[in-house]
């Protein structure tokens, strides 16, 4: 029988909830060539691997182990020269596959990157709808890009063997990691915004602040291996930095007024000044960054560009506390080098 030209590789944990609408999705695709499903069991103890198992995916059980892992025990498995990407909890729109796949026709693209889309109506979700919209205009402008994330991604298998496939090192971002180090390693990358997936984001605002927590912790993990991605990269607006910077400014300067209100009690004006004014300049400065992305929110979601700068306001926050607390407490097995031929792949999985 001949090998399917298409694998794609879903890891899943814990996804009973989802998994039956992703797979429904990817059976559904309007795609005229062979292509094969795996799903990564990553040591599930809900009906995860049945549901799969039934849709008629091929699952492979693996013991705990994060995405990375999970993934690469699939890339091993696949039988595909293209291996395509997505999520348990992402609903693959029916051309994905054809958009997603496309850029390879060109011999010289060796990964591809596509888009989230949501149908939720939670104004938090809508936000950080329009927060990815924001990075998609910015990436949009670039031939080349060296940021995947693997909701929607496409590589060659080739390309995922030759450079150690995802370092299981990395609980989180590791996408972002493998991106760096293709880069670096000279593979040229494309967007293919046509490509979309349909996500559930953080609806709540708890929720958001500490996803973009746990971004903070592993980017210090990402940079510390990266160090020349500290700069920036295809993905993200440079004006985060500054809000970052700006909001931790504003945080301190708060905190100061607090501690010289204690210290010089009283209604003295020139004191009050003293005290608020680095506060209100900060905080002004900060909102001032953010009247661009507030600009592109008016245009489609009027709610979205009122709440915006606080939003942006808390993520700036998470992100730098996150940060902040990634490079205090690092992650020692990661070094600064990456993993060596084959260190990256999970050993023994099982296929069912």
């Amino acid at each position: 029988m001949t090998a399917p030209p298409i694998s794609v590789i879903i890891p899943a944990y814990n996804a009973a909830r989802t998994i039956g609408p992703c797979l429904a999705a990817l059976r559904e695709q309007a795609f005229d060539k062979p292509y094969e499903i795996i799903v990564v069991d990553d040591g599930s103890t809900d009906g995860t691997a049945e549901i799969a198992r039934t849709a008629g995916a091929t699952v492979i059980s693996t013991p705990r182990g994060r995405p990375a892992a999970a993934r690469n025990a699939g890339i091993r498995a696949a039988q595909g020269a293209i291996i395509c990407c997505t999520d348990a909890d992402c609903a693959p729109q029916p051309d994905w596959l054809r958009e997603l796949t496309a850029p390879f026709d060109d011999p010289a693209i060796m990964a591809a990157k596509g888009a989230y889309e949501t149908r939720q109506r939670a104004l938090v979700a809508r936000f950080v709808q329009l927060e990815y919209e924001d990075k998609y205009d910015r990436l949009r402008q670039q031939p080349a890009i060296d940021f995947i994330d693997t909701y929607s991604a496409a590589y060659r298998r080739d390309v995922l063997l030759d450079n150690e496939g995802f370092d299981v090192r990395f609980d989180y971002l590791e996408d972002q990691e493998l991106s760096f180090r293709l880069a670096a390693r000279g593979c040229r990358m494309v967007f293919r915004e046509t490509a979309v997936v349909d996500h559930r984001h953080s609806a709540t605002v708890r929720a958001y602040l500490r996803k973009k927590g746990i971004i903070g912790y592993w980017k210090a993990q990402v940079v510390r291996r990266h160090p020349d991605r500290a700069g920036g990269d295809s993905h993200t607006p440079p004006v985060m930095k500054v809000q970052m910077l700006l909001a931790m400014l504003t945080l301190a300067a708060v905190v100061a007024g607090v501690m010289g209100l204690l210290l010089w009690p009283g209604e003295v004006v020139a004191r009050s000044l003293l005290v608020w004014g680095p506060a209100a300049l900060a905080a002004l400065a900060f909102v001032a960054t953010t009247l661009p992305f507030v600009a592109k929110a008016w245009r489609k979601d009027r709610p979205v560009a009122v709440v915006a700068p606080f939003l942006l306001f808390g993520r700036a926050v998470a992100l730098s506390l996150g940060y902040a607390w990634g490079m205090l407490q690092p992650r020692r097995a990661i070094t600064g080098q990456p993993p060596g031929k084959g260190e990256g792949f999970l050993p023994n999985e099982r296929s069912t």
